[in-house]
């Protein structure tokens, strides 16, 4: 069996609801329920939530909330795997016979559904512990700097300061849409970024982190030309 889990708690605080706001004339989470609905793969698509208002919608757009999330585990501070590996263990405390649970985040209307299911082909191509999304960083990270409190500037990496930008390694970041499983890697907590996981490169223009205003009408523009582009 393979899940989908979608993790939407409803204290978001720089945007405001920002789970169930209207995003391109859909609640936001709709977008990564359709995206787990047309990949074809699971048997259930979980929402993981402590709000009835976010469960009412998420059953409207046909997902599932059979359960009221933790508040322990829905605060400022709860990390991404022990809210699924809760999940996990109702699911398991059911009897239901898991293969691999994926993760996808509310706020992501850039996945795509062809995406989730190479991250499972991904998973599944070795003895992988997860398999999640990621992109590349539009500049170099080595010739990054930060300004001082004095007003000038300082480099992190100044020992790159002359290395030409062809030569530096490549840096990549998570994408932030969706992350692919095992259910005893979710209930061990075993770490996301280590040798045990394997990513799934998604291009640049189809990632934005929507987190603060800004994010948002960024993402609503890109979103909108995007969909005009397929039309």
């Amino acid at each position: 069996m393979k899940v989908a889990v979608i993790p939407a708690r409803g204290g978001s605080k720089r945007i405001p609801r920002k789970n169930i706001k209207d995003f391109c004339g859909r609640p936001m989470i709709a977008w990564s329920i359709i995206a787990a609905q047309k990949s074809g793969l699971f048997d259930h698509i979980i929402v993981s939530t402590e709000d009835a208002e976010i469960a009412q919608v998420a059953r409207e757009w046909r997902a599932e909330a059979p359960f009221t999330r933790p508040a322990d585990l829905a605060d400022d501070h709860t990390g991404t795997t022990p809210v699924v590996a809760h999940a996990v263990d109702w699911m398991q405390a059911q009897g239901w016979d898991l293969e691999a649970v994926c993760c996808l985040y509310p706020a992501s209307p850039f996945i795509h559904a062809e995406d989730v299911r190479k991250g499972l082909e991904l998973l599944q191509s070795g003895g992988w512990a997860y398999a999640f999304s990621v992109t590349d960083f539009p500049a170099p990270i080595f010739r990054s700097f930060r300004q001082l409190p004095e007003g000038g500037v300082e480099m992190f990496f100044p020992e790159h300061a002359l290395t030409r930008s062809q030569d530096l390694p490549e840096a990549l970041h998570d994408a932030a849409q969706f992350y692919w499983g095992t259910p005893e890697a979710w209930r061990s907590g075993k770490p996301m970024f280590a040798p045990n996981t394997i990513p799934l490169r998604i291009p640049r223009w189809r990632v934005q982190d929507i987190d603060t205003e800004d994010d948002w009408v960024r993402a609503t523009h890109l979103f909108r030309l995007l969909e005009l582009h397929k039309g």
